[in-house]
C-alpha cells in the first residue's frame, strides 16, 4: 500500500480533473504513472479507468449528452483503433504526439478569443476522420479526450453539452481500445486488474467531488476553463517532441 502513495495522489488528481470538466485524467495520470510502471500497462490502466469514470461522469450529466455526436463518431473509432495497434509498432510516437498538441493547442487559443462563432455541423468526411483520429489517439496514447473535445466544441451547442458528452464518447473509444489492447497482447489482466481494484474508488470518488464542484462554476468561466485545458493539454502532448 505504501508503493501505491504516488499512483494514488495521480489519480487522485486526474479524475478530479475529468469530474470539474469531462475529460483530461489521462493527460494527468498517464505521465506521472509513465514513470512508476512500463507505460502500456499504464495506458492500459488509464483506459480501463476511464471507462468507469466516464460512466459515472456520464450518468451524472445524461440529459445533456448529444447521442448524434457519439454515433456519427463510432465508426471511424473502431477504424482508427485497428490502424493505431498497427501504428504502435511502426511509427516514432513523438511526431504523432507533436502534431496533435498543436493543434489542441490551436484550437484552445482560438476557444479563447472574444469574438464568437456558431457552431457548424461539419460534413460527414469530416466526421469519419475525426472518429479515425480519436481512435488511433486512445490506442496507443490514452489521451483522446482533448481531440474529442476539440471535435465537440465545433458540433455541440453548449459548453455543458460538450462536457456531458465526452465521457460518453471516451467510454467507448476506450472499450474498443482496451479490447484491442488485450486482444494484441499489450497488457495482462492479472497485472493490471489489481491495481484497478485499488485505483477505482479513488478515481470514482475524484470525479464526484469534481462534478460537485463543476456546477458551482459559471458557464463562461466553464468555457474559459475548458479552452485553457486545451491549452495545456497541448503543450503537454508537444513536449513529448524533446523528452
Amino acid at each position: 500500500m505504501s508503493e501505491f502513495l504516488f499512483p494514488a495522489l495521480a489519480l487522485c488528481a486526474g479524475y478530479l480533473v475529468l469530474g470539474i470538466t469531462g475529460f483530461g485524467s489521462a493527460l494527468v495520470v498517464v505521465p506521472l504513472l509513465a514513470n512508476y510502471w512500463p507505460l502500456a500497462e499504464v495506458v492500459a490502466l488509464a483506459i480501463l479507468l476511464d471507462i468507469a469514470a466516464s460512466i459515472l461522469h456520464g450518468g451524472l450529466n445524461i440529459k445533456q449528452v448529444q447521442w448524434s455526436s457519439l454515433t456519427r463518431l463510432l465508426p471511424g473509432m473502431a477504424v482508427g483503433t485497428f490502424l493505431g495497434i498497427w501504428l504502435l509498432g511502426e511509427l516514432d510516437k513523438r511526431w504523432p504526439l507533436f502534431f496533435l498538441g498543436v493543434y489542441v493547442a490551436v484550437v484552445g487559443l482560438r476557444a479563447l478569443l472574444p469574438i464568437r462563432r456558431p457552431a457548424i455541423p461539419p460534413g460527414v468526411g469530416w466526421v469519419h476522420f475525426a472518429g479515425l483520429l480519436i481512435g488511433v489517439i486512445e490506442v496507443m496514447f490514452a489521451t483522446a479526450g482533448p481531440a474529442v473535445v476539440a471535435w465537440l466544441q465545433r458540433c455541440a451547442g453548449s459548453v455543458a453539452a460538450v462536457r456531458a458528452t465526452v465521457p460518453v464518447v471516451m467510454v467507448l473509444a476506450g472499450s474498443i481500445a482496451v479490447s484491442v489492447l488485450w486482444f494484441d497482447g499489450q497488457f495482462s489482466f492479472a497485472v493490471v486488474g489489481p491495481r484497478w481494484l485499488l485505483g477505482a474508488p479513488i478515481a470514482l470518488l475524484a470525479v464526484v467531488v469534481g462534478n460537485r464542484l463543476a456546477g458551482r462554476i459559471p458557464p463562461p468561466l466553464m468555457g474559459r476553463l475548458l479552452a485553457a485545458l486545451l491549452m495545456i493539454s497541448g503543450f503537454s502532448l508537444m513536449r513529448h517532441l524533446w523528452v
